[in-house]
């Protein structure tokens, strides 16, 4: 199933993708893309439903993020050979970890906005994955189960903020509208292989990452459970997996994003999303 959110920010409802390629609203059949939803039984529900029965949405609505309730955005630095190389760091021995707010977490094309002060505002495109049921000391045989599905995300950074001033990387990764998540989540069952999806971005038109799950360092199950060891994961917690080579910051020159730029971005089976730059 394909999974969304739709409406005004603030006041998403929820809804699917039906096959017939219409958006049909879930409103009457659960409350929202969140919380124990996002379990197997709640799934479930949503599977009983007949799409055609369901009210058609107009094709021009707003797709909010694909699901609600976040309580936490954990992103994995790194987690890709190229990439690491590109940036000039080594392959992690273990998963680097950092969070992005929350408030960062905005719709699939919503705008990308350059923050103030920012001179060097990038893009990445990532595979998120969204937890279904709490985990919590899991293993890596386990972990996918306690997957409800994924999504494409846009990990929007600033450099600067990130690397060249003091401290975490979070405040180079948290500013409004640095997480574009959807189009829809996907749940687990209609994605065969989460290790074997390719990737890719476009800025103005001209691609700048092309590449493929295949080459993360730690894979989806992995890293649920190493998480898992951690902290307890929850319904609705998103887990961005990494991005491959081709970001602004590894380019010679490197290559910022600027007011008026159309970025573009998909991941195979998962959709794609559109976003105009625009400064704050």
């Amino acid at each position: 199933m394909k999974l969304l959110r739709h409406g005004p920010a603030g006041a998403e409802k929820p809804g699917l993708m039906h096959d017939d390629g219409t958006i049909r609203d879930l409103s009457g059949v659960v409350p929202d893309i969140a919380g124990a939803v996002l379990s197997d039984s709640g799934l479930a529900a949503i599977r009983a439903a007949n799409p055609a029965d369901l009210p058609v949405v107009s094709a021009q609505t707003r797709l909010g993020p694909c699901v609600g309730g976040t309580g936490k955005f954990i992103c994995i630095g790194l987690n890709y050979a190229d990439h690491a190389a590109e940036s000039g760091m080594a392959v992690p021995p273990e998963p680097v970890i950092f969070m992005k707010a929350t408030s960062a977490i905005c719709g699939p094309n919503d705008p990308v906005i350059i923050p103030r002060g920012s001179e060097k505002t990038d893009w990445e495109v990532e595979l998120a994955v969204i937890i279904g049921t709490k985990a919590k000391y899991v293993t890596e045989a386990e972990a996918m189960s306690h997957v409800a599905g994924f999504a494409v995300t846009n990990d929007v950074s600033e450099r600067a903020f990130q690397i060249e001033r003091a401290g975490q990387w979070t405040k180079g990764k948290s500013c409004d509208n640095f997480g574009q998540l959807g189009p829809w989540l996907v749940t687990r069952d209609a994605v065969a292989d989460p290790q074997d999806l390719a990737m890719w971005l476009k800025v103005s038109g001209q691609t700048m990452q092309s590449g493929s799950t295949r080459t993360m360092v730690y894979g989806v199950a992995h890293l649920v459970s190493y998480l898992s060891q951690f902290m307890t994961l929850h319904p609705g917690d998103v887990i961005s997996t990494g991005t491959p080579p081709g970001v602004g910051l590894g380019q010679k020159p490197p290559r910022y994003l600027k007011a008026g730029d159309v970025i573009e971005l998909g991941i195979e089976g998962l959709g794609q999303q559109r976003q105009e730059v625009i400064a704050d």
